[in-house]
Formats: C-alpha cells, structure tokens, sequence
C-alpha cells in the first residue's frame, strides 16, 4: 500500500516537472524567437541567446510563484510565451482577449507587458554597459602598450 502511493507521488511530480521545463522551455524560445527579430540586437552585436537568457531572468523574478514548480509560475510562463506570440495568432483579436482573462484582469496583462518590456529596457542597458566598459577597457590596455611602446624605442633611441 505504502510502496503504490510513493509510486503515485513520484508519478504526479515527475508530470509535474516535465509540464515544468516544457512550458519553462516554450517561454524561453518565445523569449528567443523575440530577440532574433530585434534590430538593436544586430545592431549592437548582442548575441540573441545572452540578452534571451537576462530577459528571462528578469521577467521571472516579478512572476507570480516562488520556485519555477509552483503552479502559478507555470501558468505565468504560459501566459507569457501566449502574449509574446500575440502576433501569430490565427485571430490576434480572440487571443488578446483570452489574455486578458488569463492573467486575471486586463490591469494584470497590462503589468505583465510592463514587466516584460522594462525587463527588455534593463537587460539592454545593462549588456550595452558591459560592452561599452570591454571597450573602455581594450582601448586603456591598447593605449598602455603603444606608451610602453614608445617609452621603450625612446630608451633605444637614447642608447644609441
């Protein structure tokens, strides 16, 4: 008797799990999806996949739910990757609406797009700094060495 219940608790949290990473996975494709479209992306040289992965990362962390199990994160993740594929909807109208429901209130959408798009606003600012202080950073290393360049033909010079 104990062994078939500890059988069916497996069971129901392996489905669980599974439904988990799957709709965790759709999210992060979306998510993915979404940055091989940006312009800014090509145009900074932002590799899709990095800024995709901070995107994540910071929506999750304003989604409802506290561990990535929790059944209210799962239905988050599904709402997300449903409203970042607005646009492919067979009828964007019906979609919208049925978002509107399944966040809870058109208020709770509205939120969830903000969050999204400041999401997008912070990981942009923030590979956009990273990048600018390499560049910063390779432009002092190249300056020390055509200094230590010309310091070192100046004492050549000067042996001469």
């Amino acid at each position: 008797m104990v062994t078939a219940m500890k059988r069916i608790i497996i069971l129901s949290v392996s489905a669980i799990l599974l439904t988990g990473c799957a709709d965790k996975q759709q999210y992060e494709a979306a998510i993915l999806e979404e940055m091989n479209k940006e312009a800014d992306i090509k145009d900074y040289k932002i590799a899709p996949e990095y800024m995709a992965k901070c995107v994540f990362e910071k929506t999750s962390e304003k989604m409802p739910g506290l561990v990535p199990f929790d059944p209210e994160r799962l239905q988050a993740f599904r709402n997300y990757t449903k409203m970042l594929t607005l646009a492919k909807s067979a009828d964007p109208k019906k979609t919208l609406d049925e978002l509107r429901v399944d966040f809870g209130s058109p208020k709770a959408f509205a939120e969830a797009h903000a969050n999204y798009t400041e999401s997008l606003v912070e990981c942009y600012t923030a590979v956009i700094s990273e990048s600018e202080k390499e560049l910063k950073e390779k432009a002092d290393e190249e300056k020390s060495a055509t200094a230590e360049a010309k310091e070192s033909a100046e004492k050549s010079s000067e042996s001469k």
